[in-house]
């Protein structure tokens, strides 16, 4: 396959994808991480050394407040919490009444220096998204590590007992789930309420949403796939099942991403490949505000017919 291939797709039901609005800023602070998952297509862990310096915080802050219509500040990284600007790009976006999301492990609460995350989120009211790709501990264990699932659980009832995830509270708590193998996610709604059943019956907790995301055939996940000789038979099952209706609302028509180096790219998963915004290398010190990219093109190659197929995936979760 190639870039054309996914061009063609598109071309084929008339669809151009075009940036038309900038609501959503996703920025990945760093890729250090406690945790060094399978399916990580940031290839995050503890031995990683690129971190996003205050100089490069301090600069979106200030790109923040010159972006009217901005909404929402999406943390990730790696850990997003281990970044040492973490909780002043917290504030900072709090500070603009915007919502804040951070992309969190779970597990982080029980390393040193971080034990108090959980209350800074409740003070600062963050809307909190957490990996649990499953709510059986083997599958966890498998894909993320041993011994990950029971701290999920410890961090999710820490998070519970501080009122995330509790009707009226007002404190978000969404789950996210990967599958672990080579196949589309099943249906979201289905799996919010096995997920809620099981969570509910076996450990007492609760949550707001669970998000499926399809594993995008890149990085960790790519190397897998051609360990198991498994990447073309992915990728058909990807483009046989591309669905015209999620490629027109996909999350990169009203999303920018910033890599940890702040450099701009039209998604999370194109900052892994390295494709650039509108296929040109800029940085935050080159633009005067985030709206400098309304009405621009996006970067797409064939890993994009992840977010297109099935239901359509997205940093939240099925797109239809």
């Amino acid at each position: 396959m190639g870039v054309l291939a996914f061009n063609k797709k598109l071309q084929e039901h008339q669809i151009q994808l075009v940036r038309t609005t900038v609501d959503t800023l996703q920025i990945n602070v760093g890729k250090l991480c406690n945790q060094a998952c399978h399916h990580c297509h940031v290839e995050a862990g503890p031995l990683r050394k690129e971190i996003m310096t205050e100089a490069t915080v301090d600069r979106i802050i200030e790109l923040m407040k010159a972006t009217p219509g901005l909404k929402t500040i999406d943390l990730t990284g790696g850990a997003p919490e281990m970044n040492p600007h973490f909780k002043k790009l917290v504030c900072a976006a709090r500070s603009m009444n915007l919502e804040v999301i951070d992309r969190c492990n779970l597990t982080i609460f029980y390393e040193k220096g971080f034990e108090d995350i959980p209350e800074f989120l409740k003070e600062q009211k963050v809307h909190v998204i957490a990996s649990l790709p499953c709510y059986t501990k083997d599958n966890v264990d498998q894909q993320r590590g041993r011994g990950v699932f029971d701290k999920s659980i410890e961090g999710l009832k820490k998070l519970n007992s501080l009122g995330f995830g509790i009707s009226g509270s007002g404190l978000m708590l969404d789950l996210v789930y990967n599958p672990v193998g080579a196949y589309l996610p099943g249906s979201q709604v289905k799996l919010e309420a096995d997920y809620k059943r099981e969570l509910k019956q076996y450990f007492n907790l609760e949550f707001n949403n669970l998000f499926t995301i399809t594993n995008m055939p890149i990085k960790r996940f790519l190397d897998d796939l051609n360990r198991q000789g498994k990447f073309e038979d992915y990728m058909t099952l990807l483009v046989n099942n591309f669905n015209p209706n999620a490629a027109s609302t996909v999350m990169c028509k009203s999303l920018i991403s910033i890599g940890w180096d702040g450099q701009i790219y039209d998604c999370d998963f194109n900052q892994m490949m390295e494709m650039p915004a509108d296929y040109k290398k800029i940085t935050l010190t080159e633009i005067s505000s985030f709206n400098d990219f309304k009405n621009k093109s996006i970067a797409l190659a064939d890993h994009c017919y992840g977010c297109t197929a099935g239901a359509g995936s997205s940093c939240g979760g099925a797109l239809l």
